[in-house]
Order: structure tokens, then C-alpha cells, then sequence
């Protein structure tokens, strides 16, 4: 194997990761988006009145 070969190779190498580590920053930002937005709909649903203060324990 030539010198160019593995400098080319290298070089390759080096560019895939820089892909993969951009796509990986831009799928986390997309998903905190997600989150906030959830988070957001999730306050605006109305909560029922007296949820949580009674416990049907027949069964």
C-alpha cells in the first residue's frame, strides 16, 4: 500500500466522521424540538377535576 492510499483513506475516514457527528447534532436538535413542543401541548390539555382524589379499589 502507497502513501496516498492511506492518506486517502485517512481523509476518508476523517470526512465520514464529520458527517456522522453533524447528523447526530441535527437528529438531537430535531428531538429537543420534539420535547419542548410535547411538553407545550401537554400544558395546554385540561387537567379533569377531582383526578387522583378517589381510588375505585373493587375489583
Amino acid at each position: 500500500m502507497e502513501i496516498a492510499d492511506i492518506a486517502m483513506a485517512s481523509m476518508s475516514m476523517s470526512a465520514a466522521k464529520l458527517q456522522a457527528s453533524a447528523s447526530i447534532a441535527v437528529t438531537k436538535s430535531a428531538m429537543e424540538t420534539q420535547e419542548a413542543v410535547a411538553a407545550q401541548l401537554l400544558e395546554m390539555l385540561p387537567s379533569p377535576p377531582g383526578l387522583g382524589q378517589h381510588v375505585d379499589v373493587r375489583a
